[in-house]
């Protein structure tokens, strides 16, 4: 498998592709959507909720928070985690941005 040479590519494009790698799970997906629903939660909620092992909720709320879009706190023996909400408010910017974007010329395909 080759390299990805991220080191060619803006900022931008490379974190709108991480970002797109972390929503192309549907776990992740859910995930989210349970913590917007809720706003926090424990970990083992997200086991009942989703209905995924424990070891396999942790990685996908890892994966997730590694890159800032959720955060945990320590509450006794559990890890409480919820949206990041500023992180949020910047990732909506960025694919706001992407998306909005206008294709130019109409002679293709």
């Amino acid at each position: 498998m080759g390299l990805t040479k991220s080191e060619i590519f803006t900022e931008e494009q490379n974190k709108l592709a991480l970002l797109a790698k972390a929503f192309g799970h549907p776990a992740r997906i859910a995930i989210l959507q349970y913590l917007f629903k809720l706003n926090s939660c424990v970990c083992g909620d997200l086991v009942d909720e989703i209905g995924l092992a424990q070891p396999t909720i942790s990685q996908h709320l890892k994966e997730l928070k590694n890159l800032g879009i959720i955060k945990g706190n320590i509450e006794g023996t559990s890890v409480c985690y919820c949206i990041d909400q500023e992180e949020w408010q910047q990732i909506n910017q960025l694919f706001s941005q992407f998306f909005k974007q206008k294709i130019k010329g109409s002679d293709c395909c």
